[in-house]
């Protein structure tokens, strides 16, 4: 039985691509993935059959993979970070979903044997490069409204800043979406100080990567692209510098022993 992997290949450095991944990338024989991803895995990709999909076609990628699998060619279904966060794995398993409610007429994706590889998120690296960062209890929230309603998203920022989580902004802004960012910041400033710890990282792990300390208080779109992440500390984050060094972490409650 063919089989296609669904896997994350991480922020970008190839050092951080899992042990798992690699050796899944190896056996099979055709991967399909936006074709910035498949260059940042350079010559781990020699030999491949690639069927590169521009953004806007996730679904076709999804399709794609699931009829190559089911034609018998090992595939890969990459993208980068973890696939299962903002990523393409739920449209493979949301593609199974409607096959078995009669929706599609694929009969032959249900035999595909799928196995999803973890990959290292944008958050991890982000809080990685200045120290601790989620160091507690943190989420997530994607600020773009293309799929998901706006009031929806209003909806989670506001329980975000009422449960003083840190939180991790993926999509904040793009081309033709630059309010987002600045509107979720008026709500968190609701909730927590301005002078909460903020790390803007840009291109994370990869060659052009930009780190950004900066404060709730002073955080703008305008220094925000689409390949930027932004995670907003808690009340309690600290953001300390040693020399020429810098760290932003969370305290888990430590202190107490300490």
């Amino acid at each position: 039985m063919s089989k296609l992997f669904v896997m994350g290949m991480g922020p970008g450095d190839l050092g951080l691509v899992a042990p798992n991944a690699t050796a899944a990338l190896s056996v099979c024989s055709d991967w399909v993935a936006y074709g910035y991803y498949l260059d940042l895995l350079g010559e781990l990709s020699e030999g491949k059959t690639f069927h590169n999909l521009p953004l806007g076609e996730e679904i076709g990628r999804a399709r794609l993979a699931l009829d190559l699998a089911a034609e018998g060619k090992n595939t890969a279904l990459i993208s980068s970070g973890d696939i299962g966060i903002y990523a393409m794995a739920t449209l493979v398993f949301e593609l199974l979903d409607m096959q078995l409610q009669g929706k599609e007429n694929h009969p032959e994706w249900l035999d595909v044997d799928i196995e999803v590889i973890p990959g290292i998120s944008a958050m991890q690296a982000g809080a990685s490069r200045v120290g601790a960062m989620l160091g507690h209890d943190f989420c997530t929230i994607s600020l773009s409204d293309l799929l998901t309603p706006w009031e929806t998203i209003d909806k989670r920022l506001h329980a975000c800043g009422a449960g003083d989580f840190v939180v991790s902004f993926y999509n904040p802004v793009s081309k033709k979406r630059d309010w987002q960012l600045n509107h979720a910041r008026d709500v968190l400033l609701q909730y927590r100080p301005a002078s909460t710890p903020v790390m803007i990282g840009r291109q994370l792990t990869r060659p052009e990567e930009e780190i950004t300390f900066t404060t709730l208080g002073e955080l703008d779109a305008k220094d925000v692209d689409m390949f930027t992440m932004v995670s907003v500390g808690n009340s309690d984050t600290k953001h300390i510098v040693n020399g020429e060094k810098q760290w932003i972490y969370t305290p888990r409650g430590y202190s107490k022993k300490l």
